[in-house]
């Protein structure tokens, strides 16, 4: 199972819009897919769902056995402050320690504003995940200036659109 991450909990995120994109993708190709959108986190999920209380919180719980139950992760991940959303470094911060990432495969999607495209969000989050033993793909898509490539339903730059279908090919491959 193939599980896609919006790797924010922003309501209605250009990251979801992405991670629909991809879904599209995967659909047109008969991959089999779940997706994981950090907005449906409860908001309290770092006083009810973490340390003394792992396992306690349902709606956490229901989210993090999606994460046990893949072996592949695509990461659509927005660059906030030089790197990514601290709400995706608390949730994985809640899951199971240590082995629920481990000898699984994941790929990075990267979104900005700036120049980057997430360069250093995903180097990070890349950084977390080749920790708890989860392999990367190299490719990693960085949509740098979003706001100007993306219309919220498609990408409006052809570049982008020839690495999205290169990158969602490589990663079932991989």
């Amino acid at each position: 199972m193939i599980t896609l991450i919006s790797g924010t909990n922003r309501p209605e995120s250009n990251s979801r819009a992405i991670v629909e994109l991809y879904a599209s993708l995967l659909k047109e190709r008969g991959i089999v897919y779940q997706i994981l959108d950090l907005a449906d986190l409860p908001s309290d999920f770092t006083v009810t769902a973490l340390y003394d209380n792992i396992g306690k919180n349902e709606q956490f719980n229901k989210l993090s056995s999606m994460i046990a139950t893949s072996d592949k992760f695509v990461f659509v991940v927005p660059e906030y402050n030089s790197s990514f959303p601290g709400v995706l470094k608390a949730f994985i911060d809640g899951l199971s320690y240590p082995n629920i990432f481990k000898d699984k495969k994941g790929a990075l999607v990267g979104i900005s504003s700036g120049m980057q495209g997430s360069g250093l969000s995903l180097s990070h989050l890349t950084d977390i995940l080749n920790y708890l033993g989860m392999h990367t793909m190299a490719m990693k898509l960085k949509l740098a200036h979003i706001e100007k490539n993306f219309d919220g339903y498609r990408l409006t730059n052809k570049l982008y659109n020839e690495l999205l279908v290169q990158h969602v090919d490589q990663f079932l491959k991989f």
